[in-house]
């Protein structure tokens, strides 16, 4: 079963981070192959939100969609996808966002396996370039959104006593 793992240093906080890859609306603004995402349904959960998305996906001539679970978690900053139908037959994927000094580490893991041997071979070399793109993507996108400049941290917020 392919995987991919990615562990990438960016300059913006975990909140702002797990902000980004949450707002699932917005993918087909950036995430390379998405060319299209709907949220079927949303519903609050004890430690934060679950929704049920199907995202269309691209490459050349081929066009598939799939359905997932997406487990948001804000508190542990970790967003969760399970797989529910469309061309694999195994997804699962976690985002995870660790603090640091200097902004924070984004942990990206997926598992999957397509069900057709013929579209593996198709899309599989595609999708690992994909995913190595992805850390680039999402980093693009948090300086479009937040800016250039380094974030504030909660405690450089607070006014400072002499």
């Amino acid at each position: 079963m392919p995987t991919f793992a990615n562990r990438r240093h960016v300059k913006f906080t975990p909140t702002q981070m797990y902000d980004l890859v949450a707002d699932v609306e917005c993918y087909p603004q950036f995430v390379p192959l998405c060319e299209g995402l709907t949220v079927n349904t949303r519903q609050p959960t004890s430690d934060g939100e679950m929704l049920v998305a199907t995202m269309a996906v691209g490459y050349k001539t081929i066009r598939e969609k799939f359905t997932t679970r997406v487990t948001l978690r804000p508190d542990k900053e970790e967003i969760l996808v399970e797989y529910l139908d469309g061309p694999f037959s195994h997804l699962e994927n976690r985002w995870r966002f660790l603090p640091t000094d200097s902004g924070c580490d984004v942990d990206f893991y997926i598992d999957y396996r397509f069900r057709s041997s013929v579209l593996a071979m198709v899309m599989g070399g595609v999708f690992e370039k994909a995913f190595r793109k992805f850390a680039t993507a999402f980093e693009d996108r948090a300086l479009e959104v937040y800016g250039p400049h380094r974030p504030r941290h909660a405690a450089e917020d607070s006014p400072s006593t002499v």
